[in-house]
């Protein structure tokens, strides 16, 4: 092959662009109504998203641009496409606008908690639950939507709309 060899510093974003790519695929999924599909994308983001950070520090290729890539990522996988799915799936029938307020908070609430992480640049802990966590839980609790009551879901994002922008302070796994 005639092209270049892809360079290091490139590889961790790639993670992180797969990121993206499982969040914009959930939003897609959610406006098809395959709601356990699109929660399922939603949860290989999350996987997609430990590795990225791991396979940076790996190769020591760690930047600026791969912080803000992520958190720009992050804010459509873990912040609007849950807060979409879950409107559509569980708070637009019964609430309404009430549940549109919901989950718009949850992706307003997702966008400052990473704001803040990006400016703290705390290394010992998270200040608020990362919005990753947040995410993931709503889309881990809609594939089992079918066994939960529906009130579980806007008490679940309320919480953790306000658990993100929180200053608890939450241990680093692996830490």
């Amino acid at each position: 092959m005639s092209g270049k060899a892809i360079n290091a510093r490139m590889i961790p974003s790639l993670f992180t662009l797969a990121n993206l790519f499982f969040g914009f695929l959930a939003l897609v999924m959610t406006l098809d109504s395959r709601f356990q599909l699109a929660g399922g994308m939603i949860l290989l983001a999350v996987l997609m998203d430990s590795m990225d950070g791991k396979v940076a520090r790996k190769l020591s290729v760690s930047s600026d641009f791969g912080k803000e890539l992520d958190s720009l990522c992050d804010v459509v996988s873990f912040g609007v496409a849950p807060a979409v799915l879950t409107y559509r799936a569980m708070l637009q029938e019964p609430l309404g606008l009430w549940g549109l307020a919901i989950a718009a908070a949850f992706a307003l609430c997702g966008a400052i908690r990473l704001a803040r992480f990006n400016v703290l640049n705390i290394t010992t802990h998270f200040v608020g639950v990362p919005i990753t966590f947040a995410g993931g839980f709503m889309a881990l609790i809609m594939l089992f939507s079918q066994n939960l009551p529906w009130i579980v879901f806007p008490v679940s994002m309320a919480v953790l709309a306000f658990l993100m922008v929180s200053t608890f302070k939450v241990p680093k796994l692996g830490s």
